[in-house]
């Protein structure tokens, strides 16, 4: 719209578009709720008041905010594709999502990025994204790819390229790594992600003085606060692995506020279809005592005014026509929502049509090296062994040391104990690597199970308690070109395709819900305990999350980023 025409209709000269009536509206700015009609052309808040309107929508006193944002979010880790996810979350009033795609460019690299960016085209949700910083997330395992900062150079003048996304090598960042310096020096002037769990004192006070503004990785009270305080925008995550929401709240104080964000990081398609997206968030967050209006400032302007989107994230004019009405503030339960002005979904379904985007093509990703790759077998060593210990709603693990179960010589699975072998099978190069240790927390009786979701370089990744049965499970997931599987006595008993770079489906969320449903239920058959065990499986291949995990070049001291033996020190 012209600027001219703008001012006039805002003066109320003419007719705006759409002017939606008897709002509550949530003010962001003052922390207020103002009873007013909200006028809207060419996808613009041209005014708050009485306007007349083309077409006019009786709100009948329902509240009206501005559309939810999600300040960090890998959406191939709901493992369907951009469409799909749009079509979750956009009925939950989510309307801007900020993604890192470096799941799929640990696969693909820039091509990854730039299906991701193609695949959005044309949605009615905001697509952004951060350019992945760590890709490979480490030196410690074997990615389909590596981006330096002259290959990222390429994507920085793409219009929805806002900032580099987490910075998980802060050690990099602490050594003034050359490759680091030069991603952060690229990135001055705009949003840097961090990701730094733990990291205090001086050595926080340097990785911030390097730019990093962000952090979504606390699990402590006390970590967020110091954070905080030192100048960080705190991200205060709820996805399906990571559960961090309820104990950070208390950092949200009306001092502090205005410097959270809400994100939920990695959220699977059964909390999505369950709970709901952002709205899930903002509930909690009201129900655990937070202000309505703070909420709801925490997924609107505060991420907007964070990643420098100027026009978003509050209802007033020359602002974005991005909106949710819905009918209380306490639980938020979102009826309408409208994306450029332009209603797009009603009583918790889509209803704008014929927007899909046709989605770009990609090759096949699973290249596995069978002639090379050895059996599961473990040579028995002596005193105790470093084992895994998982940690249940988190994605962090301990370091346990455990004597383990021998037979002839080797090391063997002890369902009796909770001690499984755990593997994990390089799939890009087809180098023939593997890394292999053991896993306290999953309480398998027999079988296995094998996938190829596996952050952050996505290898195949199994744990089981048979051999036989990791062996028929891993070759089920490259059989499917990719996905997940469950298998017992020799047989698969469930599996999920995901043909998508290994770790995304293009079929329907509800389908791949369903196939994620039966994955939990065979895997509980075999006795585990977990409400997710696929994605507690995929993060124990994360080197940059303490403290133990496991790449295909075997354990990782997490915390001191270093490749450690299973026996000795």
């Amino acid at each position: 719209m012209e600027l001219e025409k703008r001012i006039a209709l805002s003066r109320g000269e003419g007719r705006a578009d759409l002017l939606l009536k008897n709002c509550r509206v949530v003010n962001v700015f003052s922390g207020e709720v103002e009873k007013t009609s909200i006028a809207i052309a060419g996808g613009i808040i041209v005014g708050l008041g009485d306007y007349r309107a083309k077409k006019v929508i009786d709100c009948r006193g329902a509240y009206c905010a501005p559309g939810f944002t999600d300040s960090h979010v890998h959406i191939e880790s709901s493992m369907v594709t951009v469409p799909e996810y749009a079509r979750a979350v956009v009925p939950h009033g989510t309307t801007t999502v900020v993604i890192d795609p470096h799941e799929i460019a640990n696969v693909f690299g820039l091509s990854g990025i730039r299906y991701m960016l193609n695949a959005s085209e044309g949605c009615p949700l905001n697509v952004y994204v951060m350019l992945s910083s760590c890709v490979p997330a480490c030196g410690l395992d074997t990615s389909g790819a590596e981006l330096t900062s002259s290959d990222l150079a390429s994507l920085w003048s793409e219009e929805r390229v806002l900032g580099l996304a987490e910075m998980m090598n802060y050690p990099g960042v602490l050594a003034r790594d050359p490759e680091v310096m030069a991603k952060l020096k690229a990135a001055a002037g705009r949003p840097i992600d961090g990701h730094a769990p733990g990291l205090s004192g001086k050595d926080l006070n340097a990785y911030i003085a390097a730019g990093v503004g962000s952090d979504h990785e606390c699990s402590t009270l006390a970590e967020a606060r110091e954070k905080l305080a030192r100048g960080m925008f705190i991200m205060l995550r709820e996805g399906t692995a990571a559960k961090n929401l309820k104990s950070l709240l208390p950092v949200c104080t009306p001092g502090s506020c205005r410097r959270c964000l809400l994100a939920t990081d990695d959220r699977h398609p059964e909390d999505l279809l369950a709970e709901g997206h952002i709205d899930y968030l903002l509930r909690t967050a009201v129900g655990e005592g937070i202000d309505p209006v703070d909420a709801i400032r925490m997924a609107t302007l505060n991420p907007a005014r964070y990643f420098g989107l100027p026009n978003q994230g509050a209802v007033a004019p020359g602002y974005r026509a991005d909106l949710v009405t819905f009918g209380s503030l306490k639980s938020l339960v979102v009826d309408r929502v409208f994306k450029d002005g332009k209603l797009v979904a009603k009583a918790g379904k889509m209803v704008l049509k014929g927007w899909e985007p046709e989605l770009p093509m990609l090759r096949g990703s699973i290249n596995v090296n069978w002639a090379d790759l050895s059996e599961f077998t473990v040579p028995a060593g002596k005193g105790k062994a470093r084992v895994i210990g998982v940690v249940p709603g988190q994605i962090f693990t301990k370091k346990l040391r455990l004597s383990l179960k021998t037979k002839g010589g080797e090391a063997v699975s002890d369902p009796k104990r909770d001690i499984l072998k755990i593997a994990v099978i390089e799939r890009h190069t087809a180098s023939g690597r593997m890394g292999i240790g053991f896993v306290r927390g999953f309480g398998l009786k027999s079988g296995a199970l094998a996938s190829s979701v596996a952050h952050d370089s996505h290898n195949i990744i199994v744990v089981g308690a048979d051999d036989k049965d990791m062996m028929t499970a891993v070759i089920e997931v490259a059989r499917m070109g990719g996905g997940q599987a469950v298998v017992d006595n020799d047989r698969v008993t469930a599996a999920l395709e995901l043909p998508i770079a290994g770790i995304i489906s293009p079929r329907p969320l509800a389908e791949v819900r369903r196939a994620v449903t039966l994955l939990n239920r065979a895997a509980r058959d075999l006795g585990c305990p977990l409400k997710d065990p696929f994605m507690t499986l995929s993060f124990l291949a994360l080197p940059p999350i303490p403290s133990l995990k496991i790449t295909d070049r075997g354990l990782v001291d997490a915390d001191n980023f270093r490749i450690v033996p299973l026996y000795g020190d």
